[in-house]
């Protein structure tokens, strides 16, 4: 069974397979069939193009970041080739199929039952985040069951930071009743709100950094189209500083402008036709929730108890203003990080064009302040880069082992996108160590969470939107987008 749940996907691919569950879940929700087949070519044509760009735009900034490695002549010894290769090996691996399978009836049954608020299977495809840690965790212990419980443990704790931060996630996109909920981009929720309170304290909620400010006060230079070109002459430059003198080098930095324009000005386009797939079936879960409410409670219910979350891709969220614009400062900053970091031996390069998909739930909670999305980016991110030279030899042994060439003249390979997680490299440590003290703690540190969230959802969505409507001025994204007159 293991074996044909493999050759699907690796026939098939996440194009085919994630149209597919998007159909069968939109008919289990009783939308129209019409509908559900819309929502399921747009998920299929979203997938293809955000495929489209990045394989297409990742071979050009992973040369350029490479020229600025050589630039600086300094030497990381473990290499980011992409999270593909992971994602990849998690299906040759038993554990990984096996998580693949009763994952996925698990996170059915915890829906089912009420343990969480948000429909997981209608974002099947990122379910190989899980996958890979146990993956890992058994190619070090060789203990089929602790390895396959640490990826069951991973999807209990995302999924409450899914749900605590959906309110926000689904507020701030525009898309009514959907969060993310992938283990490899959801543990920047934790940052996002206890680091908040200190960006507060020294003024950086009074900034307006964000889209619409940019656009309102630099005119056309604030446009993503021309930030877009601004940040490739900087990052081009800084790839070819040792040579600028030739025509060679200012034909890839012009190029390599426009490229990374034509990035920030197609993907919102494709993200707009992603985000198709799931907004008719977010409506239906909102009919559905209030057909036989009382319109006179309506005015006094506050938090509707009834309102569940649907799972969506973080493709939906890549192209938004705030999160691509804020994604992009990052990716020189990061490098620059990387290389001064003491301590740190992992360099960043494929990964880097995933970082807009790694701060979508800071973006949301923050309210796209784009100052304060850098910020939780350097410090969680510089965390991570430790996090990734320690898991750097077990990641590596890892893929190999399950079927991924490793590049020539490449000694050892990480994610930075999968790998460069602090809290999920704890909790991977102490599952691995054997030892059911630490492994205790974690499970209790979940149980206090999701006791909290079981308890005080309200209160803590109040709290998470009163902190959000701190930042000035800025009131959601996309169409949304306005400014108080102060």
């Amino acid at each position: 069974m293991l074996e044909m749940v493999n050759q699907v996907f690796q026939t098939f691919g996440a194009s085919v397979v994630v149209p597919i569950m998007i159909f069968i879940v939109a008919l289990f929700l009783k939308v129209r069939v019409r509908t559900a087949m819309m929502s399921a070519f747009y998920a299929g044509v979203g997938l293809t193009g955000f495929g489209w760009i990045i394989s297409a735009f990742t071979p050009v900034v992973t040369k350029v970041i490479k020229q600025m490695v050589n630039n600086t002549g300094i030497k990381l010894p473990i290499v980011d080739i992409g999270w593909q290769a992971g994602s990849l090996a998690t299906f040759g691996s038993t554990v990984g199929l096996s998580f693949f399978v009763f994952g996925l009836i698990l996170e059915l049954v915890l829906f089912a039952v009420g343990v969480t608020k948000v429909f997981m299977p209608s974002n099947l495809w990122n379910n190989f985040g899980f996958m890979v840690w146990g993956t890992m965790a058994y190619y070090v212990t060789r203990n089929f069951w602790l390895s396959l419980g640490l990826s069951f443990f991973m999807l209990l704790y995302t999924l409450a930071l899914a749900e605590i931060q959906a309110d926000r996630w689904s507020d701030y996109y525009g898309v009514k009743n959907a969060t993310v909920s992938s283990l490899h981009n959801m543990e920047q929720a934790v940052p996002a709100i206890l680091l908040d309170p200190l960006w507060n304290l020294i003024g950086l909620n009074k900034v307006k950094m964000t889209p619409e400010y940019f656009k309102d006060k630099l005119g056309v230079f604030g446009e993503p189209t021309t930030l877009g070109a601004i940040l490739g002459l900087i990052i081009g430059i800084l790839g070819n500083l040792k040579i600028l003198t030739t025509m060679a080098a200012w034909g890839q930095i012009l190029t390599f402008a426009i490229e990374l324009s034509a990035v920030m000005t197609i993907f919102p386009l494709v993200t707009g036709v992603f985000s198709k797939a799931f907004s008719p079936l977010a409506e239906e879960i909102d009919r559905n929730s209030h057909r036989n409410d009382d319109p006179d409670e309506e005015e006094n219910k506050g938090y509707d108890k009834k309102r569940w979350f649907l799972g969506v891709d973080d493709g939906v969220g890549y192209g938004e203003p705030a999160t691509i614009i804020s994604g992009v400062i990052l990716i020189p900053i990061m490098v620059v990080i990387a290389f001064i970091l003491p301590g740190n031996k992992t360099l960043p390069v494929v990964d880097l064009i995933s970082i807009p998909f790694m701060i979508e739930s800071i973006v949301a909670v923050t309210r796209g302040n784009i100052l304060k999305v850098i910020c939780n980016g350097i410090v969680w991110f510089s965390l991570g880069l430790y996090a990734s030279s320690w898991l750097g030899t077990i990641y590596t042994g890892a893929i190999s082992h399950y079927g991924v060439a490793i590049p020539a003249g490449v000694v050892l390979i990480t994610s930075f996108n999968l790998m460069a997680r602090p809290m999920n490299a704890v909790v991977f440590a102490a599952w691995i160590s054997g030892n059911w003290v630490f492994i205790g703690l974690t499970i209790i540190a979940y149980l206090i969470v999701e006791v909290l969230l079981r308890t005080r959802r309200e209160q803590i969505w109040a709290y998470l939107k009163r902190m959000s409507e701190k930042n000035a001025g800025f009131t959601g994204s996309k169409e949304k987008i306005t400014y108080d007159n102060d």
